[in-house]
C-alpha cells in the first residue's frame, strides 16, 4: 500500500469531465514510486488529506472490500457556516451523482442511497464583519465521521443541515465564500481527511494514518483564532437529522 496526502485541486485520476488537465494523484504516485498504483478510494477534487492506494489488484480488492463493509474509520476536520449543535447524526439518503459519460446508460431513477454522516463540533467563531444580511460572522469548527461513502457526501450532508463547508462552490454559501476570499484570502475548501484507520490486509494489525491540514486551511484557522468563542448555547445539544 501506499497512501499520500493529496493537496486541494489534484484529481485523483484523468477524468472525461476534466480533459485539459495534466497531474493526477494516481499518475504522480506512479511516476514517483516506480510502481503501478491502484486506487481503493476517492477524495473529491477540491478535498485534501489522506489519499490510499494499493500496489497489487489483490490487495486492492481486500481494501475495497473493507471500505465496503464499512470497517475503515475515516475522520475529516472542517468549517462550517454558523454555529453548529455539538453534535450531530445525520441520516438522510442521497440521490446517487451519475457521471455523465460513464454512467450514460445508468438508470436515473435510482432511490436514494442510505448515507450516515457524525459531526462533532470543537470550536465556534465570531467575526464582527458584515457578512451577508447579518453584522457578524458565525463559523463552526469540526470533526465529519462519514458512516458511509456517497459522493460528496460530507459535502451534501453539511448542505442540508444548512451548515455547508467553507469554500464549497457547488454545495455553499457563495456570500460566505466572498466574504472569505476577501477578508482572509481564503479560496480552497476547508475540508481535510486527517485521520484514517484500516486492517493491514497482509499483517492484520491496526494502521492509523494521520494527516496534517494543508497550508491555507490552517493559515485560516490561525486567523480565526483570535474570534474565538464558548457558544455554550450551542454545544450542549445533540440533533439527529433523518430527513
Amino acid at each position: 500500500m501506499v497512501a499520500i496526502d493529496k493537496p486541494p485541486g489534484l484529481l485523483v485520476h484523468r477524468t472525461m469531465l476534466a480533459k485539459y488537465e495534466t497531474e493526477f494523484a494516481m499518475q504522480m504516485v506512479r511516476d514517483q514510486i516506480g510502481k503501478h498504483v491502484y486506487p481503493v478510494h476517492r477524495l473529491d477534487r477540491p478535498t485534501s488529506g489522506i489519499l490510499m492506494f494499493a500496489l497489487s489488484p489483490e490487495i486492492a480488492t481486500a481494501l475495497t472490500t473493507q471500505f465496503a463493509n464499512k470497517q475503515i474509520t475515516k475522520k475529516y476536520t472542517a468549517v462550517l457556516r454558523g454555529h453548529v449543535a455539538s453534535r450531530y447524526s445525520i441520516d438522510y439518503g442521497l440521490t446517487e451523482i451519475l457521471d455523465k459519460c460513464a454512467d450514460a446508460k445508468a438508470r436515473k431513477d435510482k432511490p436514494p442511497q442510505e448515507a450516515q454522516t457524525e459531526l462533532y463540533c470543537k470550536q465556534h467563531y465570531e467575526i464582527p464583519l458584515p457578512a451577508g444580511r447579518y453584522q457578524s460572522a458565525r463559523f463552526s469548527l469540526v470533526r465529519l465521521e462519514p458512516k458511509t461513502g456517497r459522493k460528496h457526501q460530507l459535502r451534501r450532508h453539511m448542505g442540508h443541515i444548512r451548515h455547508p463547508i467553507l469554500g464549497d462552490t457547488s454545495h455553499g454559501d457563495g456570500k460566505q465564500n466572498k466574504f472569505l476570499r476577501h477578508h482572509f484570502n481564503f479560496a480552497s475548501l476547508a475540508l481535510t481527511c486527517t485521520s484514517m484507520v484500516v486492517k493491514h490486509p497482509v499483517l492484520n494489525a491496526e494502521l492509523k494514518l494521520m494527516a496534517p491540514l494543508h497550508a491555507s486551511f490552517q493559515r485560516l484557522l490561525n486567523d480565526f483564532q483570535p474570534f474565538c468563542v464558548d457558544g455554550e448555547e450551542n454545544l450542549n445539544t445533540h440533533k439527529v437529522i433523518t430527513s
